[in-house]
């Protein structure tokens, strides 16, 4: 479901030169932009205010260079993260990303929404690994920042600034970072407690353990996945010590596959999650890492429902981000909660980067 609104016109420009130029000609004229990558993402945010020009970055789709050696890639944003890893799957390589909602996200659109999934709890985020971005400008300009080197620290870290930023900022036109290698053996175990306690003990014990899992959820019905990735012997020894029965791996596909028409992103410190999971209106099917303190919510819920678990998750220390829901539902809610004390800072920013407030206006900085 999309709650951004939709852009009355459509521009595919063919090369970043164009796009910026694109860009440039709709802040001339004051027209609103709305960016969009593979779409998968492009109901989170507010309720843009005005209609516009949707930019698509589909057919910046190219593979720049890549580097085996190095362990470096750098690609245009329109590349679809399948296509990205199929190519890097050649040279035993590969980008730890795995959202939900798959597939068919843009790299552009990753970076610009800042999603994640299971293997952030080995990997982190993408942020972790970006090393290099170009980004273009509402005056037309292509800025770089960072490199194609993984040792890279000369001048403003600029690229994290448009990370997560929804394309309020710039429109990513490219990107480069550091892959990993294929992990040697790969295994994923399935088990199921029958209370949520019991689980949620025996994936503290699965997370002690001394291979740590590159993943591992937690199911509202007690299920639990675990992802383990090293060397055989490692992967074999922890396996057998975790007790779990081995599962298939196409699960983890499926499981990134999850989407509900409307859905909320919880994040907390992981101290703070189990409390916050008992708190979920009873019988709603969420997920959740607990070894990075995030949880996934399917919202079958009030929208004063949502604003009380909002305030819990607040008080907590951590924030309930709504992904996607209808637009009604999505101005009662709102998408982000109570403002951050740097809101003023970012203002600032966006009036810098975006004068004419034309970048999905409304969508994330009002």
């Amino acid at each position: 479901m999309v709650t951004a609104v939709a852009g009355s016109a459509t521009d595919k420009p063919a090369t970043a030169e164009e796009l910026a130029r694109r860009l440039h000609q709709a802040a001339e004229a004051g027209t609103a932009v709305i960016p969009v990558g593979g779409g998968r993402a492009s109901g989170m945010g507010d309720v843009t205010e005005r209609r516009g020009v949707a930019l698509h970055t589909s057919r910046l789709d190219r593979v720049i260079e890549h580097s085996q050696a190095d362990m470096v890639v750098t690609v245009e944003a329109g590349i679809t993260l399948e296509a990205l890893q199929a190519h890097l799957a050649k040279s035993g390589q590969f980008l730890p990303i795995d959202p939900f909602n798959s597939p068919g996200h843009t790299i552009g659109g990753l970076l610009a929404t800042g999603w994640s999934g299971p293997l952030r709890l080995r990997f982190g985020s993408a942020r972790d690994f970006l090393i290099g971005i170009r980004v273009a400008l509402p005056d037309g300009k292509l800025a770089s920042g960072g490199g194609r080197v993984v040792k890279n620290v000369s001048g403003y870290d600029m690229m994290k600034l448009h990370y997560g930023a929804l394309g309020s900022l710039g429109v990513i036109v490219a990107a480069s970072f550091k892959v990993f290698p294929r992990p040697l053996h790969d295994v994923t175990l399935e088990a199921s407690r029958p209370s949520f306690d019991e689980a949620w003990t025996e994936a503290e014990r699965v997370l002690s353990l001394p291979l740590a899992p590159s993943a591992l959820e937690l199911f509202s019905d007690g299920r639990m996945l675990a992802r383990f990735s090293g060397s055989p012997d490692a992967v074999n020894r922890t396996a057998a010590e975790c007790g779990w029965a081995t599962g298939d791996e196409s699960v983890w596909s499926d499981h990134s596959r999850r989407a509900p028409e409307r859905w909320a992103r919880i994040a907390v410190p992981r101290t703070e999650l189990k409390r916050i999971l008992k708190a979920l209106p009873h019988g709603e099917g969420w997920w959740a890492s607990p070894g990075v303190g995030i949880a996934h919510w399917p919202v079958d819920a009030t929208a004063n429902a949502v604003l009380d678990m909002r305030a819990k998750v607040e008080s907590a220390g951590g924030t309930l981000v709504m992904l996607s829901a209808p637009p009604d539902f999505m101005q009662q809610v709102g998408a982000w909660g109570t403002p951050p004390p740097t809101l003023e800072i970012m203002r600032r920013l966006k009036d810098a980067f975006d004068p004419k407030g034309i970048l999905n206006p409304g969508r994330f900085v009002v």
